[in-house]
């Protein structure tokens, strides 16, 4: 499971949309991205933590966590796209430390971090059990996993429905939002099509963790995540 040999094409599209990834984000979330992050972060992490946000894009899972622990928490932004990292970093009052890297080989040592964050990110793995794995690895005893990405609906004809939406409508969402850059997006099909069912990907993190809370929304199409370790 993960994106093997299609993780070059996925990553250099991301590379493009760069300037227009965070607004056309929230279009084809139904605006309930902001939410979601809200949903998944609070209470996972707490005042004082250490933060690695991976996958990190333009930060907002880490922005939604500075908002909860009133800036109390220590965040470090690990995403592949060094332009990524450059413009996201911008973004911050305080600028966080910034780490070029995929999941498959996350370059901290074991036990480092409270949480590990992965929002709409995790989905882009090349392989999805290494990632696990690693983010396994640098998180503390009783440190906490959180995930807020798009579901694979475990029922046929719902995930049918969900299907249709990301080949079909997200591409005209997108290009409303970001103009002909963002019919780039369709590559996020892509990514769905190797992406688990929620059930399946629950049972991948009960490998190695041991409690994972799964929460759904939009029938099962978005989901907000935690895993204990």
């Amino acid at each position: 499971m993960g994106l093997g040999s299609y993780w070059g094409e996925v990553i250099e599209v991301l590379r493009e949309i760069i300037p227009i990834y965070d607004k056309v984000n929230s279009y084809i979330s139904l605006g309930k991205d902001v939410e979601h992050r809200n949903r998944g972060i609070t209470g996972r992490v707490l005042p004082g933590n250490k933060i690695l946000d991976a996958g990190s894009g333009f930060g907002n899972m880490s922005k939604t966590a500075l908002k909860i622990c009133d800036g109390k928490i220590s965040i470090t932004l690990y995403d592949p796209l060094v332009p990524m990292l450059k413009n996201t970093g911008t973004h911050f009052e305080k600028v966080p430390d910034l780490v070029n890297g995929v999941f498959e080989h996350i370059p901290f040592k074991n036990e480092e971090f409270d949480a590990v964050l992965c929002g709409y990110s995790l989905r882009d793995a090349i392989n999805l059990r290494i990632a696990i794995s690693e983010i396994h690895r640098v998180l503390k005893n009783e440190g906490r996993f959180v995930i807020v990405d798009l579901g694979k609906p475990d029922g046929a004809m719902i995930r049918a429905g969900v299907s249709f939406y990301l080949k079909f409508i997200l591409p005209v969402l997108a290009l409303i939002a970001g103009g002909r850059l963002g019919l780039k997006f369709g590559t996020l099909y892509g990514t769905y099509k190797r992406w688990p069912q929620n059930k399946k990907l629950e049972k991948l993190l009960l490998e190695k963790f041991s409690k994972v809370e799964f929460e759904k929304d939009l029938m099962g199409g978005a989901i907000m995540v935690a895993a204990y370790k």
